[in-house]
């Protein structure tokens, strides 16, 4: 009747072994270490970065636990918080000779003291939030002046072509700050370029002047609401992009707001790859299309014997040649929608395809029909200085949105370049104006503390319940500690962030977690006052508590999930603890629970009583105490 199958039994041996695997790191704690990762998308890390790392510090007689390459970056734990720093300085002045670009970046970090064959199995600790760990905090200053010049940019363009479409001459059209200027010969063509223009830009303000060869001109400025609202659509759109990047990184519970006009703070609490959590939000990766200038002036400014011609720019290839471009920007890193790495269908080599929206493939198809022949370059601008990527000859007009970037690319960095553009240029530069890695230090007294509340807590319901239902009440504390077991070992598996929050969390799934043992051992004793058999009270108590225990625990379920779909930052931390609590709760409450009065009492096939503390019966006076 109370016996359970053996696969029963071999799966909670099971789930209690692998839980026991999963929650054993977090009990190692952490060591200092320092990380190296790349600074660049044309800079990768491999494992022979290693072995620079060790001759780099064993010249600075430092030394390390270990040094190890993790697949994306090179990690040294060292025993204590003052060589990791010494070792920091040393690695960033041997790796990064011109501090101003930095190739590599060098970043003090935490790892995990596990040893290794606990990490080779992928059991690892659960991160720890800003307030119990410490974690990665920054401040960024957007720079408003470039959103409003490159809307100013993006203007003129417009200028010009609407002025084209419209038959209306001009005698030049150039921009001068954050205004835009158009000369014309003579009043009747500023008249009607005047009247188009007022109608099809209405965030300009136009005011008619006189150039200084005697023409009549046009300046166009943003009007204050349309510069506000160019700035807040700025500030947003790079919000949006930090989160994407984020995303990217796969960061738990991140916070990424606004402060202020024109700054974001983002705080990235519990990452352990803080090197690259920089890298990855630190770049203001952007994409531009523009022209190659072919003249015989920009051949001879490329050699260098000769000054860049005006309206253009000097850049370098990824082979190192110099590249001269045109200043105009044809298209941005705002038209693009996707993009994905791959193959190029010709000589398969890696490349990355990239998607445009309606404005930019058409943009893309004029430009190709007016420019075959010529060279096109695509530049990546990471950290404020641009690359040439690639600058294909242009064979025919390219239709359809589809564009494809290719040239001496690994498969490495066409995934790397990828992923920098698929998620999101950003409207304005960044800069990091503030950072700081928040030590363990700082949460040590909020880890002691919440640590001291599970335990106590803990401590306190199973004197309760060994009291007051004697061994019954010892199979429900041995069941909650394997639900306490579980519910880490989930968290560690997920990799999920703990805070303060959620160690609030845990104490109150205790709580709830003892509840569904509460109203089975009174379903049993209630069973017995019924003058039932021992046996048979024990399966019909947990049988007929079983409806109101799934009943109570599907509500708070409910609103658990609220709490998740709704809830923000420390609140989406405490309701995934608090989801994942319930869940492990049902499980051990009820069956492994079940399983070790089973196996206590099952093979008794004369039990006459049952330790689960006073019996009450209303129709007599006499208490019957169940035998211990």
């Amino acid at each position: 009747m109370n016996r359970y199958p053996w696969w029963k039994y071999a799966m909670l041996v099971v789930a209690f072994f692998i839980g026991l695997l999963y929650t054993l790191p977090n009990f190692f704690g952490e060591a200092p270490a320092v990380q190296v990762s790349s600074g660049k998308v044309t800079v990768k890390i491999d494992s022979s970065m290693v072995a620079r790392v060790e001759q780099v510090l064993s010249q600075a007689n430092v030394v390390a636990d270990f040094v190890q390459f993790d697949g994306n970056s090179v990690r040294a734990r060292f025993s204590d918080p003052d060589t990791q720093i010494r070792a920091k300085d040393v690695l960033s002045r041997a790796l990064n000779p011109d501090a101003a670009d930095p190739a590599y970046i060098v970043a003090l970090n935490l790892v995990s003291r596990s040893p290794s064959w606990l990490t080779s199995m992928r059991a690892l600790p659960m991160y720890l939030g800003l307030d119990l760990r410490g974690g990665v905090y920054f401040l960024m200053q957007v720079d408003m002046k470039s959103a409003l010049t490159k809307r100013a940019e993006a203007l003129t363009g417009d200028i010009r072509s609407l002025l084209r479409d419209k038959n209306i001459r001009h005698a030049g059209i150039s921009r001068e700050g954050n205004a835009v200027r158009v000369v014309f010969r003579d009043a009747a063509t500023l008249g009607a370029a005047q009247s188009v223009l007022l109608a099809s830009l209405p965030d300009l303000q136009w005011t008619q002047g006189t150039a200084g060869n005697g023409d009549l001109q046009l300046t166009g400025a943003l009007k204050p609401q349309a510069a506000a609202a160019v700035q807040e659509a700025a500030l947003k759109q790079n919000i949006t992009t930090l989160h994407n990047r984020v995303n990217e990184l796969g960061v738990a519970e991140p916070v990424i707001q606004q402060q202020g006009a024109d700054r974001v703070v983002v705080q990235l609490p519990g990452v352990q790859d803080t090197a690259k959590a920089k890298d990855i939000i630190g770049r203001t990766a952007t994409l531009e299309v523009r022209l190659v200038d072919d003249s015989t002036e920009a051949a001879a400014a490329a050699i260098g014997s000769a000054p860049v011609p005006f309206g253009t720019e000097r850049y370098v290839e990824r082979g190192g040649a110099p590249l001269i471009v045109k200043r105009q920007v044809i298209l941005t890193g705002e038209n693009l929608t996707d993009a994905q790495a791959g193959f190029d269908g010709q000589n398969q080599e890696p490349a990355v395809h990239l998607t445009l929206d309606a404005k930019g493939a058409r943009i893309f198809r004029d430009i190709t029909r007016e420019n075959v022949g010529k060279r096109m370059a695509i530049l990546l601008f990471e950290k404020g200085k641009g690359e040439v990527v690639t600058a294909p000859v242009i064979r025919s007009e390219i239709g359809g949105g589809r564009v494809q970037i290719s040239g001496r690319m690994t498969t490495q960095e066409a995934n790397d370049t990828a992923l920098l553009l698929r998620a999101g240029s950003l409207a304005a530069p960044m800069e990091i104006v503030e950072e700081r890695t928040i030590g363990p230090s700082l949460g040590a007294d909020n880890i002691a503390k919440g640590f001291d509340s599970v335990m106590y807590g803990f401590a306190a319901i199973a004197l309760f319940m060994c009291c007051y239902y004697l061994l019954f009440g010892v199979f429900s504390t041995i069941a909650l500690a394997f639900n306490l077991l579980l519910l880490v070992a989930v968290l560690s598996m997920l990799q999920a962030t703990l805070t303060l929050p959620g160690m609030a969390a845990i104490a109150l799934t205790l709580g709830m977690a003892i509840d569904a043992n509460v109203l089975i051992n009174e379903r049993v004793r209630e069973e017995l006052r019924n003058g039932s058999s021992p046996q048979a009270a024990i399966q019909a108590g947990y049988e007929r508590a079983w409806g109101t225990i799934l009943d109570s625990n599907v509500t708070t379920m409910i609103a658990g999930i609220a709490l998740l779909a709704f809830g923000s930052g420390p609140v989406r931390g405490f309701a995934v603890v608090h989801c994942l609590g319930i869940l492990t709760s049902m499980f051990s409450a009820v069956v492994f629970s079940r399983a070790l009065v089973n196996l206590w009492y099952g093979r008794k096939k004369k039990l006459k009583s049952v330790s689960i503390g006073q019996v009450w019966r209303p129709d007599s006076d006499q208490t019957t105490a169940a035998k211990a």
